[in-house]
């Protein structure tokens, strides 16, 4: 008797199973071209500014969008950080209608206009670029990838797109780096319907040990496991994630852990970070490796550009040692 009840239950389990197995995964586009395709979407999304504000517009998926009003100007850029204002709301013909209690933001593609407590402002859109995307790596520096070639990284491979970008997902053959500044620069994927660690997860690995988070973090809160944290122990000082598709930087000053004779601590790792040439940590010390990181020791360690099932790729990879 209890067969036939065991069949009966795995037959009504049965259409919930496919109905998961069916549910599509987000989608994720790797070039602008691409992501024009996904409609206003793409287009929408970005950084507005005007004197004393700024204004983020994350592209949330299916014609909705999320505005974080910064007052000041935009992160990096003037931001007071004084609390942000987010409101969200959905395309409607052409424009996108934002309403809180005192703000109000009338969105298209022509720019934005904002109204609040201070009046009412006109606000253009803006791509900025770090200062140091395409810095020259500078005479004895280590070079770990220019795009010629993959061959500093234990199965490194180009992108599928024939772009000859680094892919992510592997470390360098070499493992005994100690103290070094590093310069990276990565791509996040457009991931619109994509949320927390499952939009363009990756990160940057210092000895393998540490890592400084690579995430599509645009326009989020700037908490220790989004784009520029040393993942789930320290925040960055301010979230300076661009937007999907655009070069974005981190130049990092890193200083191994010291070990007495008996392989005893006696000084943390401190790591220095500027992300697209802001600085987001001074001097800050790990007190221990983070996530996925490896033991600590007195050894070296590799740089590793962490794989997470998201399509990340990273271009002009150098570090200077110290």
């Amino acid at each position: 008797m209890k067969i036939p009840v065991l069949i009966a239950i795995g037959l009504s389990l049965a259409p919930q199973l496919l109905a998961q197995e069916a549910k599509p995964k987000p989608k994720t586009y790797l070039t602008e071209e691409e992501a024009l395709t996904e409609g206003p979407d793409f287009r929408l999304q970005g950084e507005y500014a005007a004197e004393k504000i700024g204004l983020q517009v994350i592209a949330l998926g299916n014609q909705t969008f999320r505005a974080v009003i910064h007052q000041g100007g935009l992160p990096g850029a003037g931001w007071d950080k004084s609390e942000k204002v987010e409101m969200e709301a959905k395309l409607e013909g052409e424009k996108v209608d934002f309403k809180g209690d005192a703000w109000k933001v009338a969105l298209s593609l022509n720019g934005a206009n904002l109204e609040g407590p201070g009046g009412k402002v006109t606000l253009k859109k803006v791509e900025r670029e770090s200062p140091t995307v395409g810095a020259k790596a500078p005479q004895g520096a280590v070079v770990l990838f220019d795009g010629t070639n993959c061959d500093a990284f234990v199965g490194g491979h180009f992108d599928d797109l024939n772009r000859h970008l680094l892919a992510s997902g592997s470390k360098t053959q070499r493992a005994d780096f100690q103290d070094y500044t590093l310069h990276v620069e990565f791509l996040l994927p457009f991931k619109p319907l994509g949320r927390g660690q499952d939009r363009a997860n990756s990160g940057v690995y210092n000895q393998d040990r540490y890592e400084v988070q690579v995430l599509d973090s645009f326009g989020l809160k700037g908490v220790s496991n989004e784009c520029g944290g040393l993942y789930q122990k320290k925040a960055p000082a301010v979230n300076m994630c661009f937007p999907p598709l655009r070069w974005q930087t981190y130049d990092i000053d890193f200083t191994a852990a010291k070990f007495d004779g008996s392989g005893m601590k006696t000084k943390n790792a401190v790591i220095t970070v500027k992300h697209n040439g802001v600085l987001i940590h001074e001097q800050a010390e790990i007190d221990g490796p983070t996530g996925g990181g490896k033991k600590e020791d007195a050894t070296g360690g590799a740089i590793q550009l962490q794989g997470h099932g998201n399509p990340v790729y990273y271009r002009n990879v150098w570090l200077v040692i110290k």
